[in-house]
């Protein structure tokens, strides 16, 4: 298992997107190759999430680069809503014919299995992993007007008031909303949570002034870190980033112990065949591998991952046992 891919060269530009559309096939001779796996028209990519957030970047990317592969259309399908239930339940009730494929992430099928009492499906029994694609840690936040420049200076401020100091997430259950909750638990603070329907929506609250802390993705939130409207005082990852160096882990900046790394990846509906399976994960490590999209997921703070369906399974279970203790241990219900 290789989790994830090193970052390390970024010599190479992002080619102009004609261009690369018009030579991706010869630049990669192994599309070229005779493939089990030919969809015979357009291939559709379900987001349970709106535009504009981590996870819809990635899925737009790798679609561009794969509707070349494939020599058919992937369009992108963003289903948002009920903290990615909608879109993962829309997935899961899909054909199992190799044309509908979903992405989720650590909340969609890991933590929404024991944040949801009842889910209109079975996260470990009506879904195929095919392929993890990235890590995108998330960033401990504040408007840039919050009188605290540091993840301590910030957990005085809340203590001096409690249950008044709100933050903003992208909905129960996503990694945003437990990013904070984990920092809430081991900061030993109160703050109250203000769920919203997507990152968009609560970035623009959080840069409004409207709520003062949000958790977000790199992603999202780079820009208006370094446009200064928003200020990062901590990464959830266990290592910085390289396009924030200068940003620590939170458990750098004395959090002991904290630990999240969203992850995102492709599934398809229980019962697509396994040979379709196969292929779709070996066609995007390839697409991963391609210098444009690694100087692109490099730019977006977005670490590549590689495993087979079989491995990325077993991570999947493994979240949904992780987070579920946490989770219960947490008292975190959606419900």
């Amino acid at each position: 298992m290789r989790f994830p891919i090193s970052r390390g060269r970024r010599l190479l530009n992002a080619l102009p997107v004609a261009g690369l559309l018009a030579g991706l096939l010869a630049a990669t001779p192994q599309f070229a190759a005779a493939q089990a796996y030919a969809p015979a028209r357009t291939v559709k990519f379900i987001v349970p999430f709106p535009p504009g957030g981590a996870i819809d970047t990635l899925a737009r990317l790798t679609a561009q680069h794969l509707s070349v592969a494939w020599g058919q259309a992937v369009t992108v399908e963003n289903r948002p809503g009920a903290g990615g239930i909608i879109g993962s339940d829309a997935l899961a009730k899909a054909p199992p014919d190799g044309l509908t494929f979903g992405w989720g992430a650590v909340s969609t099928h890991g933590i929404n299995a024991t944040l949801y009492r009842k889910l209109p499906y079975d996260t470990l029994e009506d879904f195929v992993p095919v392929a993890p694609v990235a890590i995108v840690p998330n960033l401990l936040l504040v408007n840039a007007n919050v009188p605290a420049r540091s993840a301590e200076e910030l957990i005085a401020l809340a203590r001096q008031q409690p249950g008044k100091l709100s933050f903003a997430s992208a909905g129960s259950g996503t990694t945003l909303h437990i990013s904070c909750e984990l920092f809430k638990r081991i900061a030993k603070v109160d703050l109250l949570h203000v769920p919203y329907k997507g990152s968009s929506p609560a970035l623009t609250d959080v840069l409004a002034g409207e709520v003062p802390v949000m958790c977000d993705s790199v992603t999202s939130a780079l820009p208006h870190v370094r446009s200064g409207k928003l200020r990062a005082l901590g990464i959830t990852s266990t290592q910085r980033s390289s396009v924030l160096p200068s940003v620590p882990t939170l458990a750098e900046a004395g959090l002991k112990g904290y630990e999240m790394n969203p992850w995102f990846g492709l599934f398809a509906p229980a019962g697509t065949p396994a040979n379709i399976v196969a292929q779709v994960n070996r066609d995007l490590q390839k697409v991963l591998s391609l210098p444009a999209v690694r100087t692109r997921l490099g730019e977006i703070g977005a670490e590549p991952m590689s495993a087979t369906p079989e491995q990325f399974a077993d991570m999947v279970r493994a979240d949904v046992d992780k987070w579920g203790r946490l989770i219960r241990e947490m008292g975190i219900s959606a419900d």
